[in-house]
C-alpha cells in the first residue's frame, strides 16, 4: 500500500485541475486544462477525459481510482447533480457517466466539503491535532461549508450537510437563487456586500475597496456595510457553534481575507452564542489557499 497513488480532480466553473499525491501526501504532480462549460457537459466530460490521459502520459502511470471536487451534489437518490453553479451539470449522472469515461471507480463530493477535508489533514486542522469536530467555512462569491467529524465528510441523508449558506439570515431580504429571501449567502458574500454598498451609497466598489474606506474612516456607506457583515457573520456563525459546536473552524474565500473577522467578528459571534458570552473555539484561516479542492478531492480515496 505503501506506493498507492492518490488521484484527485477539481472540477471548476473555469478551470479542471488535477492532483495526483503520495501515500505521504506529498505533491507529484498538478495539471490544470480549461473546464469550457459554456461548451455543455458532454465537453467538460471530454475535457477530464483529456486532462487524465495527459497526466497519465506524464507520470507513467494509471490511477486505480479518482476522487472529484464538484460545484454541486449528487442527489442520494437518484444518484443525479443538484446545486451546481455549473448549471449543465444538474440533473445529470455525473458520477455513473464518469466511471465509464475513466473506466475506475470513482467518487464525487462537494467543493467545500473537500475543502474542509483538506484542511483539516493536510492544512489547517494539522496546528489542532485533537480537534474531532471541524467546520470548513467559504465565504467568497457564495456561501458554502463542510462539515468533517473523525477526519470523514458528513455528507448527510439529502447531501447537504455543511450548506450553513441558505439558511435565513434576513427577513424579507434580497431574494436568492434557491428559491428563498435573505439568506446567509445574499447577506454576507462578496457579491451581496457590494451590492449592500451600491443600494446605500448608489455607487458600485470592490470589496477592497469598501474595506479600505472603512479602514481610512472616509466612506459612512462603507463603514455601514462591514458593520453589517461583521453583525451578520456573528449571528450565522453563532448557529453554527449552537447546533454543532465544532471543535475549529477553518474560513475559506476571498471574505475570510478579512481580518476583522478574526477580531470583531469574533466578539459578534460571542453576542450570539448560546453560553452567556463564552467562547473558544478556535476561528482560522486556511493554509493550503485554492490547492484545498484538489488535495480534499484526492484525499476521497484516503484509507
Amino acid at each position: 500500500m505503501s506506493n498507492v497513488k492518490l488521484w484527485g480532480i477539481d472540477l471548476g466553473g473555469t478551470k479542471i485541475e488535477c492532483a495526483v499525491l503520495d501515500a505521504n501526501l506529498n505533491t507529484i504532480i498538478r495539471k490544470r486544462t480549461a473546464t469550457e462549460a459554456d461548451k455543455g457537459y458532454s465537453h467538460i466530460l471530454s475535457q477530464i477525459k483529456k486532462l487524465v490521459n495527459a497526466v497519465i502520459d506524464e507520470t507513467g502511470e494509471k490511477p486505480s481510482a479518482i476522487g472529484f471536487a464538484t460545484p454541486g451534489v449528487l442527489e442520494p437518490e437518484t444518484q443525479l447533480m443538484k446545486n451546481c453553479n455549473t448549471v449543465c451539470m444538474n440533473g445529470m449522472p455525473m458520477k455513473d457517466d464518469l466511471k465509464k469515461i475513466l473506466n475506475i471507480p470513482v467518487k464525487l463530493a462537494n467543493d467545500a466539503n473537500c475543502f474542509a477535508l483538506a484542511e483539516t489533514l493536510m492544512g489547517a486542522g494539522k496546528q489542532y491535532p485533537d480537534a474531532e469536530v471541524i467546520f470548513g467555512v467559504i465565504m467568497g462569491t457564495g456561501v458554502g461549508g463542510g462539515l468533517i467529524v473523525n477526519k470523514r465528510i458528513i455528507e448527510g441523508r439529502h447531501g447537504l450537510g455543511g450548506e450553513w449558506g441558505h439558511n435565513i439570515l434576513e427577513e424579507n431580504g434580497d431574494p436568492c437563487y434557491c428559491g428563498k429571501q435573505g439568506c446567509v449567502e445574499k447577506v454576507i458574500s462578496g457579491p451581496g456586500l457590494q451590492g449592500y454598498y451600491t443600494k446605500i451609497s448608489g455607487k458600485v466598489l470592490s470589496l477592497k475597496e469598501i474595506l479600505q474606506k472603512h479602514r481610512e474612516g472616509t466612506d459612512k456607506h462603507a463603514t455601514a456595510t462591514i458593520e453589517r457583515l461583521l453583525e451578520n457573520y456573528g449571528r450565522a456563525i453563532s448557529v453554527l457553534v449552537n447546533i454543532i459546536d465544532p471543535d475549529l473552524f477553518v474560513i475559506g474565500g476571498g471574505v475570510g481575507n478579512i481580518d476583522l473577522l478574526y477580531t470583531q467578528g469574533y466578539e459578534r459571534i460571542k453576542k450570539y452564542v448560546f453560553n452567556n458570552g463564552k467562547l473558544t473555539t478556535p476561528i482560522c484561516k486556511p493554509v493550503l489557499g485554492d490547492s484545498a479542492g484538489v488535495f480534499g478531492a484526492a484525499l476521497l480515496y484516503k484509507e
